[in-house]
């Protein structure tokens, strides 16, 4: 239970250290990851009965020659590929977003210590400390967010073309 106690306080003066734009910043990672999760739980439980009911379809139809079939087999393929690219594209923005969110705390910390200098001078180091580090945590929460982001939107791009192209190949045009 100490541990517990002991992480929420490390978490807690991390947070107040950031200022109030790591709030900002810890919000979007947590909804980015949200997302992520929610693409990850489709890959594993409804893709693949998409993917199976569409080749059923598919293979139910007896002629697949025309323009009219192979506008038909388009629709499939493009209806699977939206379904599984669902909030990617959402994901994408919230990487953006972060460094964006990171740089905007550093821009306040820094007016934070330009206020400290304006009444105090340089004399009082401590207050200009805390408004460097509200202008650094943010900044560094920022870009650890979007890596973090940037590798899973990514690893799902490649998982959302690679179960299209299969689709794509699986719906053959024969008979």
């Amino acid at each position: 239970m100490q541990i517990l106690f002991d992480g929420y306080v490390a978490i807690r003066d991390f947070m107040e250290l950031g200022g109030p734009v790591l709030n900002v910043i810890a919000g979007t990672i947590l909804l980015m990851w949200i997302l992520i999760i929610e693409r990850i739980l489709y890959f594993r439980t409804e893709h693949g009965t998409r993917m199976s009911g569409t080749l059923d379809a598919w293979e139910a139809r007896t002629e697949r020659r025309s323009w009219h079939a192979h506008q038909i087999r388009e629709a499939l393929i493009s209806r699977v590929k939206v379904a599984a690219t669902g909030p990617i594209p959402l994901i994408r923005s919230l990487v953006a977003l972060c460094p964006l969110l990171g740089l905007l705390g550093t821009v306040t910390g820094m007016i934070e210590v330009f206020d400290v200098l304006a009444v105090s001078g340089a004399a009082n180091a401590r207050s200009m400390a805390a408004g460097v580090s509200r202008a650094t945590v943010p900044t560094m929460a920022g870009m650890v967010g979007a890596l973090s982001g940037v590798f899973a939107a990514t690893l799902l791009a490649r998982a959302v073309s690679r179960e299209v192209e299969r689709l794509d190949e699986s719906l053959t045009m024969d008979h």
